[in-house]
């Protein structure tokens, strides 16, 4: 049986490239590299900071599309085009997922696709399994 469920956010480049913002198998949730693409008729946020937040934009709005909220993110990869930006985007990423306190990798690049963007964002999700009917009754009766 298959389960996957694929998510998308909008971006020019999942149909282009052909790849899903996000894949939920179970209780997991793999969201793929986010960069910070403005909404339609916005420019690319200048600063590294601010491009993390819009990324942060991104990847939540898909995280809820799949079930799954900031707090049940395990794992993030961030790619930086600058580690000098390493403190803004850090800064960031934990007003972002701070409650879930994830394993994190902080990474220096050569370019991302766009040279405008300084920051691109991978996380990964593990949803708690939601409770079944029967599940629901028996923690009732035992109350």
């Amino acid at each position: 049986m298959n389960d996957r469920q694929r998510f998308g956010s909008g971006s020019p480049y999942e149909p282009e490239y052909g790849f899903s913002r996000a894949i939920r198998v179970g209780n997991r949730v793999i969201v793929a590299g986010t960069a910070p693409i403005p909404r339609q008729g916005e420019e690319v946020a200048e600063t590294a900071y601010r491009q993390m937040l819009r990324c942060g934009q991104i990847i939540v709005s898909v995280l809820q599309s799949a079930g799954a909220s900031p707090a049940d993110v395990v794992r993030t990869r961030m790619y930086l085009t600058n580690t000098e930006d390493a403190d803004e985007v850090g800064r960031a990423h934990r007003e972002i997922f701070g409650e879930a306190v994830p394993a994190a990798t902080m990474v220096g690049v050569a370019a991302l696709v766009d040279p405008a963007w300084k920051v691109e964002v991978e996380v990964e999700a593990i949803v708690p399994p939601r409770p079944s009917a029967s599940q629901t009754v028996d923690e009732h009766e035992e109350s």
